[in-house]
């Protein structure tokens, strides 16, 4: 059984530090893609303050799809190119959006989100599986830490998918 306790961290470094040790363990033993991105979302969700959603947008060969998540429903498609996770997803590059209501194209999924980090997930073999996104009510709430960190993890997410050969 996985046990998560509320700790305290000197830096966010740390925190992400364990996040990933935590992800790592959490997700070992288990080949499911899903599986694993449902309770890579719960993790995340439930240990870092301030933050109202945390999920996967997965690439179906011509946009992105809602994949499994925390928090309130959320916009079912993305076009590539369109918004915070179709700029990451095109891009493949990681984005830090401070204040959502100043980006040109930010599709607002959930009125309460002011912040906004989403990372590219790449494979191994380079193509893209989708991307990591995990939104804030507090404007400002994401720095270049928290790109750091969420870029780990994902790390640490792709390693196992790409190592055990994930199914659906």
């Amino acid at each position: 059984m996985f046990h998560l306790s509320p700790q305290e961290f000197a830096s966010k470094k740390e925190h992400y530090a364990s996040l990933a040790e935590q992800a790592r363990h959490l997700i070992a033993d288990e080949p499911s893609l899903i599986a694993n991105a449902a309770n890579f979302s719960a993790l995340v969700y439930h240990s870092l303050p301030q933050v109202n959603w945390a999920g996967f947008y997965l690439y179906d060969g011509t946009e992105l799809v809602v994949g499994p998540f925390q928090g309130k429903p959320a916009c079912i498609r993305i076009a590539m190119g369109a918004g915070v996770c179709g700029t990451a997803a095109h891009t493949r590059q990681s984005q830090v959006v401070q204040d959502v209501n100043q980006h040109d194209g930010h599709i607002p999924c959930d009125a309460a989100s002011q912040a906004e980090v989403v990372v590219p997930l790449i494979r191994a073999d380079g193509s893209l599986l989708g991307v990591w996104d995990v939104d804030s009510p507090v404007a400002g709430r994401f720095d270049e830490e928290d790109r750091a960190g969420m870029e780990a993890l994902c790390q640490v997410f792709m390693a196992h998918l790409d190592s055990s050969k994930a199914v659906a």
